[in-house]
């Protein structure tokens, strides 16, 4: 493993550079840090498609982990080509090709939801318990493709390891911008033998790298770089916020969240169960890293650390927790068009919100409270 992937995530390092502020052009450097999601990363793209119509605002380091990556990839290779125009550009192209090609984040299939279920079989809405009867036929639509995949591995299901995904990067993603690009780019996946994470940066870029870091495995083959297999990032870091500290001068990062912290109900089915146990995997290694965050900044503020040596981070994110929590987690993998638009949209209008509460607030103070949204036991 990579000498930079081997350090703690620390979340504060030495500053090495004078950290970059407002500049005398009027533009603030930015940081993105993008979670992964499957096709809900389409939320992501509305987000960047907003944020991109500001060129004011420039990003110069982003953190990607699975549909995250994929997302910094195609904004890497836009902006390097066309600057906030190029990127925008390369978005809507990558996810109207991620809509023909129908199966880039699992198997393709299209969960059906309870409602339709119950317009196939309307007797059921006379019979008592009839949202249990309907909870139960969306699980039993999903059965078939999740018992394969505990029956059978990716290995003997998919014995040539094809990926779909691959000939979609493609033909959207250059690996020289990826490498040799204005922007910093920073990949996370999962080094199956150690358990720990390896971010991929600078020349060690690839299309590999990015495969690697949405490698579902029970989905996919262990996709190996330099010998070592490697799965999905976001199993221990959604995105991964040390390598925008350590390798970026920007102070203002900005994540893109997608997956739900929160869940009002307590899940009852197996899918239900399973469903939530992902979302709160994929959810753990930022906070983790948050809570880290939130003790540096504290140290801060009560000057118990040397400020010359430690970035005080400006944090912000824009997310819509309740518009992406009426979704189910099957939904990830459903790549039809009207369902990728929706999410744009969600997206798009969720940081034309943030924009217009906070876009004076990035270069002078955080706007996202680590405490209270990632760090909250129990309600008030």
């Amino acid at each position: 493993m990579a000498a930079a992937a081997r350090r703690p995530p620390k979340t504060a390092a030495a500053a090495g550079r004078r950290p970059l502020r407002r500049r005398t052009d009027g533009t603030v450097a930015l940081d993105l840090a993008l979670q992964g999601g499957g096709s809900h990363g389409a939320f992501t793209w509305g987000v960047l498609d907003a944020l991109l119509q500001d060129t004011r605002l420039v990003p110069v380091g982003v953190s990607g982990t699975s549909a995250g990556a994929m997302n910094a990839a195609v904004l890497a290779t836009g902006f390097a080509e066309g600057g906030h125009a190029g990127a925008r550009q390369a978005l809507a192209a990558f996810w109207r090709d991620v809509s023909r090609t129908g199966s880039c984040f699992g198997n393709g299939a299209h969960t059906p939801a309870p409602d339709p279920l119950a317009a196939m079989f309307p007797w059921l809405s006379a019979w008592p318990w009839s949202h249990v009867w309907t909870r139960r036929l969306a699980d039993l639509a999903r059965v078939g493709p999740q018992m394969l995949t505990h029956l059978w591995s990716p290995y003997q299901l998919n014995p040539l390891g094809l990926n779909p995904l691959r000939a979609v990067a493609q033909r959207h993603v250059s690996e020289e911008a990826l490498r040799e690009g204005p922007l910093k780019l920073f990949v996370t996946a999962t080094s199956v033998h150690t358990g720990q994470p390896e971010v991929f940066k600078g020349r060690r870029l690839s299309l590999d790298a990015l495969l690697a870091s949405a490698c579902l495995p029970h989905l996919f083959q262990a996709v190996e770089i330099e010998g070592v297999p490697y799965w999905d990032g976001g199993y221990t870091g959604n995105p991964a916020l040390w390598p925008l500290i350590y390798d970026t001068d920007a102070l203002d990062v900005l994540l893109v969240k997608i997956n739900p912290l929160r869940r009002e109900s307590t899940p009852n089915t197996p899918m239900e169960i399973a469903d939530r146990v992902s979302e709160i995997t994929f959810n753990a290694g930022l906070v983790g890293e948050l809570r880290a965050v939130a003790f540096v900044q504290r140290l801060l503020r009560e000057d118990r650390i040397d400020r010359a040596r430690y970035k005080n981070l400006r944090l912000h994110m824009v997310h819509d927790e309740d518009g992406l929590a009426a979704f189910g987690a099957a939904s990830k993998l459903n790549t039809q068009w009207d369902f990728l638009q929706s999410l744009h949209a969600l997206g798009v209008a969720a940081a034309q919100r943030w924009l217009e509460r906070h876009r004076d607030d990035i270069g002078r103070r955080s706007t996202l409270d680590i405490a209270s949204t990632f760090l909250a036991h129990r309600e008030a």
